[in-house]
């Protein structure tokens, strides 16, 4: 089977590497040189240099001259693993077995963007690793393989992508021979039952204290590396947060916000509920107790 691989992230690398260790006849490869949208942006170019396959930077993956580019190689399916914008049907339609695209969530819930961010955020405990048939649509079409994956409290955004990227692997290990041969089932979604995911904006990324404890955690956990990161407003200034922990002592609603003391690197605050510690944070020039973060 003649694959074509269109990606741009880590996830994108480690399964282009993957699909080269079970010896996968990789023909051609579609990647960007640089992204300034993928915060977990990763190069692909050594790993085809070193296995001789040819590979194209793209901006517009649906650019005629990027699709006439591809059809010389003849693939009899594409594998798009890590890449932000939706195919055109020219895509869709170029090679007989059509294009295999990969979700890390449990489709047909949580379709969209982020959806590795948002159930941090929105604390949920179960997520998942999906590999399905690319559509028009948006994360729409019929399923290849999906697995359950949990979400625990101790999860922040980095430990669950290499949670969702090792599963993931083993998936495309298990699925690949049965590709091959072409003896794979579709399951269609149940679109009754989608849920979609918005785009993410920095004001999403604001701490705010009147919150409780567990929805400023649940932020900042979501949005640490290797993403963006939470912040507070010190000063005017944008401070990134990288690690709360929620702490037992109770707080006073009213005082959202205020700083009740600094330990070394560490700095207690009031959230709605909880008193909040912010472990890990970029602060150049340190607060003051009795001050007020926002």
């Amino acid at each position: 089977m003649r694959i074509a691989f269109i990606g741009t992230v880590e996830f994108s690398k480690k399964a282009l590497q993957r699909l080269l260790d079970i010896e996968a006849n990789i023909v051609a490869v579609i990647t960007k040189e640089k992204s300034e949208f993928n915060s977990d942006f990763a190069d692909l170019t050594p790993i085809c240099e070193s296995n001789k396959i040819p590979y194209k930077y793209v901006q517009d993956i649906n650019h005629v001259e990027n699709i006439n580019w591809i059809k010389i190689y003849k693939p009899d399916i594409i594998f798009c693993f890590g890449w932000s914008s939706l195919l055109k049907k020219e895509i869709l339609n170029l090679a007989p077995y059509g294009v295999l695209g990969y979700h890390p969530a449990l489709l047909p819930k949580n379709r969209g963007r982020h959806p590795i961010i948002w159930p941090l955020v929105l604390g949920e405990q179960e997520t998942g690793s999906t590999f399905f048939f690319m559509d028009e649509g948006v994360d729409s079409g019929d399923i290849l393989s999906q697995e359950k994956i949990p979400v625990f409290y101790e999860d922040n955004a980095f430990f669950l992508y290499n949670k969702i990227i090792n599963t993931a692997l083993d998936q495309i290990e298990n699925f690949l021979p049965n590709l091959i041969e072409g003896n794979f089932k579709k399951i269609s979604q149940d679109h009754s039952k989608a849920t979609f995911l918005r785009k993410r904006t920095k004001f999403d990324g604001i701490i705010d204290f009147s919150k409780s404890s567990r929805e400023i955690y649940n932020l900042v956990r979501a949005l640490t590396r290797p993403y963006i990161g939470a912040h507070v407003l010190y000063k005017k200034q944008e401070v990134k947060i990288w690690k709360v922990k929620e702490l037992d002592d109770v707080s006073n609603p009213s005082e959202c916000g205020k700083i009740l003391d600094l330990k070394n690197n560490a700095i207690f605050v009031n959230s709605r509920d909880r008193v909040v510690l912010l472990e890990e944070h970029d602060f150049s020039v340190f607060p003051k107790a009795g001050e007020y973060l926002i």
